[in-house]
């Protein structure tokens, strides 16, 4: 064997995500750390010393797939319903007489809640705690989305369609990312892109249901058919989702010794960035579209439906690659074209180059989108931690998701109107992001080009 080729053999296999020999390391000592005693049984309920030893992730089987389907439609009703507020966003700037900064509120407290609640959500997946929370979740998104349909004030939909709503989606998408990365080593990304793919098929049917009955039924019906589909979603969910590992019984809430590894550290502060800008698109296209260049209600909405769709293809297609060519290298790419395609909104003057826009930005978005949890997956080499590091990672993007909508809309009042401030400080937050994942790939893997992380 050359040097050139033993050096890259040797660069896989220390970057691996979910490598094999890894998770049986993990799941040895995990067993032999499972002893009973009364601290963990008041914690958690359950003693992980009578859990049957799980083994390495299957990879596979009924089980583990149904899990994987079950991802998908938590998805939907959570992402899929948040990336749909695009809709939301451009009818209550008509109705409500608000100004779009001051409603973005509600769609990026909702985001924000969905990734921050990750963190403490997260943890309780690693405790055995995973359906407590998640029930609790499906209760709070049910009453959240029905004293939605009953809002007529900006105030009532603050708190039940982002407040309540929020918290909801939050309770119920990190456990479930969590859950399902648990069944899974080699094929960990893909599955993770399946379950993303949820957001696409949400936000595709709900702005769907939006735009075709809101003239018909009004505004509180049509909340409440989105409201029984997802009660439907959740009964489903709640039956057949199921753990696989023992209870971590000891452990922080936030495990601050992650933030000492540069890969790890780089990558959320990168994934801070280019989440700041990522949903400026998803809120504001439509307003764009309908303000600026003169199409209609109905025409915004197809300009977001434009975006969406084109997840069903760049939420699978790069995650398949990227279990073969490594989830961080496969998302860099994404950043950057998104970075660029804010740049070039700037020059848009006619509603088809809109559409062209709304097409590959979706397709950059998406990648981003289903790409970011596998790569964080893939920098925690024990299962046993997956739960709590995706949250911390969730949380971090929480304040970007937070502050990135109102600080652009607070930047197209600034300029009267126009788009041209919110625009540049998009595609800077994307370069800037970008320029952070490569030096976490740096820090991780060093200048080799080669390595799969």
């Amino acid at each position: 064997m050359t040097q050139s080729s033993q050096s890259e053999r040797e660069c896989r296999t220390s970057v691996l995500p979910g490598d094999d020999s890894k998770t049986d390391d993990s799941e040895k000592a995990l067993k032999a750390r499972a002893r009973p005693g009364a601290l963990e049984r008041n914690i958690t309920g359950i003693s992980s010393a009578s859990w049957p030893d799980p083994g390495p992730p299957p990879n596979g089987g009924r089980v583990a797939w149904t899990q994987a389907a079950l991802l998908h439609l938590s998805t939907f009703n959570t992402f899929g319903y948040t990336t749909a507020f695009g809709s939301f966003q451009t009818y209550y700037e008509s109705t409500l007489g608000v100004s779009p900064s001051t409603i973005s509120w509600v769609g990026s407290v909702q985001i924000f809640l969905l990734f921050f609640i990750g963190t403490f959500s997260g943890r309780a997946l690693d405790a055995g705690y995973f359906r407590h929370v998640y029930i609790t979740g499906c209760v709070m998104q049910i009453i959240g989305i029905f004293t939605t349909s009953f809002a007529t004030r900006y105030w009532q939909l603050f708190l039940s369609q982002g407040l309540c709503m929020g918290i909801a989606n939050g309770l119920q998408f990190t456990p479930t990312m969590g859950l399902t990365s648990t069944y899974f080593s080699t094929k960990r990304a893909l599955v993770l892109g399946i379950g993303a793919l949820g957001s696409c098929t949400g936000g595709v049917l709900f702005p769907i249901l939006v735009q075709q009955l809101l003239p018909r039924i009004g505004f509180g019906w049509t909340i409440r058919i989105i409201g029984f589909i997802m009660l439907a979603v959740d009964i489903v969910t709640t039956a057949f989702y199921r753990t696989r590992l023992p209870p971590r019984r000891t452990g922080p809430i936030v495990e601050w010794s992650a933030f000492r590894e540069a890969p790890y550290a780089l990558y959320c502060a990168s994934a801070f960035f280019f989440f700041w800008g990522l949903y400026f698109a998803f809120f504001y296209i439509g307003s764009y579209g309908r303000d600026h260049l003169g199409m209609s209600y109905q025409d915004s909405i197809n300009l977001l439906l434009t975006m969406v769709c084109m997840g069903f293809i760049f939420r699978l297609v790069p995650n398949y690659l990227a279990d073969r060519l490594g989830a961080l290298n496969v998302m860099v790419p994404f950043v950057f074209l998104c970075g660029i395609m804010m740049f070039g909104w700037i020059g848009i003057r006619t509603p088809d180059t809109l559409y062209i826009f709304a097409a590959i930005y979706g397709a950059g978005s998406a990648g981003i989108q289903s790409m970011w949890p596998a790569t964080l997956a893939s920098l925690t080499s024990d299962l046993r931690e997956t739960g709590i590091r995706m949250g911390m990672g969730f949380s971090v993007v929480s304040f970007a998701c937070l502050t990135g909508p109102p600080l652009a809309g607070a930047l197209i009042q600034r300029r009267d109107g126009d788009y041209w401030y919110a625009l540049i400080w998009a595609g800077l937050s994307f370069f800037v992001g970008g320029t952070l994942i490569l030096a976490a790939r740096t820090a991780k893997v060093g200048w080799r080009l080669r390595c799969r992380i």
